[in-house]
């Protein structure tokens, strides 16, 4: 659905936030990113996180269906692209890091994408997904209609061997900010997330009760 950009992530619903920012700072420390990584971000969409990792000094590329992603954002290098039915239009080794986030459970063969992402990655270069947690939003996955891929944490690991990449660690993750910095407070969070109601619209209750899976891997040196 090329249009998902104005029906789904249109500004009125999902306005811009600083949590983005955040996000993308915190990422550029854990992973220890440095100036001048070369950075692809499929299912780019708006171009938010792209255009922070650009801020932050990397070198970005970006793909997306949806043809008002490079509308959102002319000024970043972002090709049309749909996951489902093509190779990735870069060269075999060409990028340092592969960063997605909220994008390989819009995809119906998750695994033909894993193994393009790694086809034009370097020799030890990274992956980094992010994806919904289904043991935490099961109940509400399908309210997006473009969601395709549940994971776990266990099949998110395995797809990823499965396609070559070694290394391969996934945990949950809350999109608090606040949680990043005093990590003690996820247990406040697993307490108060039994009492909340699925579909919440309070922003602390709402990311205590779902989470994220992230996962990092590696595409090994020797790939003969």
């Amino acid at each position: 659905m090329s249009d998902y950009l104005n029906i789904v992530y249109n500004t009125k619903d999902r306005p811009f936030t600083s949590y983005p920012e955040k996000l993308i700072n915190y990422l550029f420390k854990v992973f220890s990113l440095k100036e001048g990584t070369k950075l692809l971000e499929p299912g780019c969409g708006r171009g938010e996180h792209l255009r922070l990792f650009k801020d932050l000094g990397l070198d970005v590329f970006g793909l997306d269906l949806s043809p008002e992603s490079s509308k959102f954002s002319p000024d970043l290098e972002i090709n049309i692209f749909d996951a489902e039915s093509g190779a990735i239009p870069f060269p075999e080794n060409y990028f340092d890091v592969i960063y997605s986030k909220s994008f390989l459970e819009h995809i119906r063969n998750p695994e033909d994408f894993l193994k393009e992402a790694y086809r034009v990655l370097k020799p030890g270069g990274l992956i980094i997904s992010m994806v919904p947690d289904w043991e935490t939003q099961y109940k509400k996955f399908f309210d997006d209609y473009t969601h395709v891929s549940p994971f776990t944490s266990v099949s998110l690991k395995n797809i990823q061997l499965a396609s070559g990449f070694r290394e391969v660690e996934v945990f949950k993750f809350r999109q608090l900010p606040i949680v990043w910095k005093y990590p003690i407070l996820n247990y406040f969070c697993a307490f108060i997330a039994f009492f909340v109601t699925v579909r919440t619209k309070v922003p602390f209750l709402r990311w205590s009760r779902e989470l994220m899976l992230m996962s990092k891997a590696t595409k090994p040196m020797n790939t003969l």
